[in-house]
């Protein structure tokens, strides 16, 4: 049995009067929590889904939805993960397209249009939740005789992408890969082993991204195994962010690039932030900026991280010991290597490793990887130094060609965010008769500033870029279509020019 799974069951034993979960200023004890698991994995049991039997779940920011996770995960059963943030349609073809036996959520996504047809047509049982731990939790429809057969004990969650570039993909994590992230994170933060002794504490855990993603579950299952209390916040803006953080007083908390960008320019007073030591920064590029800005305005360090849903969690990082001593020397890293993690740098061509400080395709060996002597080659273009700091400098898989020439977005993202008009961009390849594909760009405007002519941003660009790197078109938005950890989408961002 894998720890994750061992420590689980050990930290809801422990004390039930205990408050564990707090929701919108109301918190929920153990007790509460534990009430719901057992009721959840009654069912399970009485459905005859086995250890290694998947079960979907529809997941949400919620105390109810904790205890589906905890529920599913506690028993060695597999976890599939929904998202109810998808369209009405998006999520009934996603939901007939499982083969689950068993399907769990909150009345509220079970009603929308079309999922309970979809739930029909699939087979699947149905379990409702009661999504803050106080009705009862009940099947109500549904046999869940599916077969289970392509279930593993050995797989903890089939974990959705977040479908940056594309149509989100199902990732199977194993609980062994999650006890090896989990113990490298304890080892390169701590400096030492995750242990299998657990205790109540009385820190508490912001959980600001969504449960469907890595970065959300991650933090819920991470916080649960310490032993520490988790605060849900069902969707970020700068007024939740800094009620969480002024509310519980943690020592660190989360924040995603976009979201820093936000809080930047809410211009917060500086004593929201006196509990905190760090800010943690994960799902996407961190602009150094953004970094130097912290640490000027509230002398705060922000610690990014480099990670991937495939990944089980992250396989670099900042320290608060390696931001003291390198930040100034090493600006712009995603961190270093966990200490269990090999990494290379291979020329996208060839394959062959290039030297310390060559970009290229960054390749992998970690035991949460799971094959530990294999090496596992990333789309994303990379630069390792001989301290093993890693820095990213992009994906290859979105390259737009243009006319032959190829180009990278981010490296004209950056270029973009310099110009003192612009918060944030992003930058997307269209369709072009005749060279193929084509740049174009999506830009928010900071605060006061008025829109340059596309003249003047040219002119701005002329100096910075090659002129194929160039976008063709600009368009200026309130805010950028996000995926649910608030990276840019691709596809929503392309539709923006359809008609253009």
């Amino acid at each position: 049995m894998a720890i994750i799974t061992d420590t689980l069951r050990a930290v809801m034993a422990l004390d039930e009067t205990a408050p564990v979960i707090d929701h919108k200023d109301v918190w929920y004890t153990w007790g509460k929590l534990n009430a719901q698991v057992n009721a959840i994995s009654e069912l399970l049991t009485g459905l005859d889904v086995p250890a290694g039997g998947r079960v979907g779940v529809l997941l949400h920011n919620r105390p109810g939805h904790v205890a589906a996770i905890l529920s599913v995960l506690a028993s060695d059963r597999c976890l599939v993960t929904l998202n109810p943030l998808y369209p009405d349609e998006t999520l009934a073809g996603d939901i007939g397209s499982l083969a689950v036996p068993v399907v769990i959520g909150e009345a509220a996504d079970l009603a929308r249009p079309g999922i309970l047809a979809a739930l029909e047509a699939s087979g699947a049982a149905i379990i409702e939740i009661d999504p803050l731990l106080g009705g009862t939790v009940r099947k109500t429809k549904g046999r869940g005789e599916l077969p289970n057969e392509s279930g593993s004990r050995a797989i903890a969650i089939e974990m959705l992408t977040s479908g940056t570039t594309g149509k989100p993909k199902r990732v199977p994590l194993t609980r062994a890969a999650f006890d090896a992230s989990f113990a490298a994170v304890a080892k390169y933060e701590k400096s030492r082993e995750l242990t299998p002794q657990v205790k109540l504490r009385d820190n508490t855990t912001l959980i600001i991204n969504p449960v469907t993603h890595i970065g959300g579950i991650y933090g819920v299952i991470g916080a649960l195994m310490a032993g520490r209390r988790i605060c849900l916040v069902e969707r970020f803006s700068v007024e939740n962010w800094a009620h969480a953080v002024v509310r519980h007083r943690p020592k660190v908390a989360p924040g995603v690039p976009a979201a820093l960008r936000m809080i930047l320019e809410a211009n917060l007073p500086a004593d929201t932030f006196s509990s905190l030591s760090a800010i943690i920064s994960g799902t996407a590029p961190l602009d150094p900026t953004i970094v130097d800005e912290f640490l000027t305005r509230y002398d705060l360090p922000i610690l990014g991280n480099y990670g991937a849903t495939e990944f089980a969690g992250a396989i670099a990082g900042w320290s608060l010991k390696d931001f003291r001593l390198h930040w100034n020397d090493k600006r712009g890293a995603a961190g270093k290597l966990h200490h269990d993690v090999t990494a290379r740098i291979v020329d996208a061509e060839s394959g062959e490793p290039v030297a310390p400080g060559v970009e290229g395709l960054l390749e992998l060996k970690a035991p949460q990887l799971g094959d530990a002597d294999s090496w596992r080659r990333t789309t994303d273009r990379a630069v390792l130094d001989a301290d093993r700091f890693l820095f990213i400098k992009g994906r290859a898989d979105n390259a737009i060609v243009r006319g032959g020439f190829k180009i990278h977005p981010d490296d004209v993202v950056r270029v973009l965010e310099q110009h003192p008009a612009i918060r944030e961009a992003a930058v997307v390849g269209i369709p072009d008769p005749r060279l193929g594909e084509v740049p174009v760009a999506v830009i928010i405007l900071a605060d006061g500033a008025a829109l340059p002519d596309e003249t003047e941003l040219k002119t701005f660009l002329k100096d910075k870029l090659l002129p194929y790197q160039t976008p063709v078109q600009f368009k200026a938005v309130d805010d950028l279509p996000r995926t649910a950890s608030m990276k840019p989408a691709v596809v929503q961002i392309r539709k923006l020019f359809e008609t253009s």
